[in-house]
């Protein structure tokens, strides 16, 4: 058996190692960025069809409100009902930002299921649901985080850290660790029941394509409702 030695002697070359892809992207090369159109493209999808909705909607509110208007009061009321079930009776400030958060996952999750991103050809790989990349959803795990951090500073001031000694000093490194890993956390469960539910759906229907697929693919919109309501309870 021979055994070839491997030696890194400069930083570029571990880049050059650790930069495993699974599968291709389609990359836009803008001054000396790289850019993932990818995730870019997608994104700008849903958030065209979100303000898109809002302004078709919303631009001449009634006083006796259309269907429409009572469909994205009643999306209000529920965010309005999730920011004040976690945070409490300070939860006005961040209705907004849960708001946003909360509407782009969830039509990211839908948009895989519901529009035909295969069919839209790119030189290098392919189109999928903005939260099916990893970039996305690590991206939406730390701003989720900062937020969080942010709100402890802004109620509890210096006092916050305190959090990281309880029960007891001796647990300081387990704390710091866990809240290290939780934007981990969260982004990997949406990334991967995002991807697997895509993965489960295009076996099916190259396998069985008439009929089969159709349970899945309802299962699958269901499930990424959940997904979109379990990422910030």
């Amino acid at each position: 058996m021979n055994i070839i030695p491997c030696s890194i002697k400069t930083p570029k070359e571990l880049y050059d190692i650790s930069g495993v892809e699974v599968g291709q992207h389609f990359y836009w090369q803008i001054g000396g960025f790289q850019i993932h159109a990818q995730v870019l493209i997608t994104s700008w999808v849903v958030i065209t069809i979100l303000l898109g909705l809002v302004v078709i909607v919303i631009r001449n509110p009634q006083t006796i409100p259309t269907d429409g208007q009572n469909f994205f009061e009643y999306v209000l009321e529920f965010i309005r009902d999730l920011s004040k079930t976690q945070i409490g009776e300070e939860y006005g400030p961040w209705v907004p930002f849960i708001g946003t958060m909360f509407l782009f996952i969830f039509v990211s999750n839908l948009s895989g299921a519901l529009l035909p991103w295969k069919i839209i050809e790119l030189p290098h790989g392919e189109l999928a649901a903005p939260t099916n990349d990893i970039n996305t959803t690590v991206a939406l795990a730390l701003l989720t985080s900062a937020a969080y951090f942010y709100a402890g500073l802004i109620k509890k001031g210096l006092s916050y850290f305190e959090k990281y000694i309880k029960p007891t000093p001796i647990l300081l490194p387990i704390n710091i660790l866990e809240y290290f890993t939780k934007p981990l956390s969260l982004s990997f469960r949406l990334f991967g029941n995002i991807l697997a539910d895509e993965l489960v759906v295009v076996v099916l229907v190259s396998l069985v394509p008439l009929v089969v697929p159709i349970p899945v693919m309802f299962l699958g919109l269901f499930t990424n409702g959940i997904q979109a309501r379990i990422i910030y309870s």
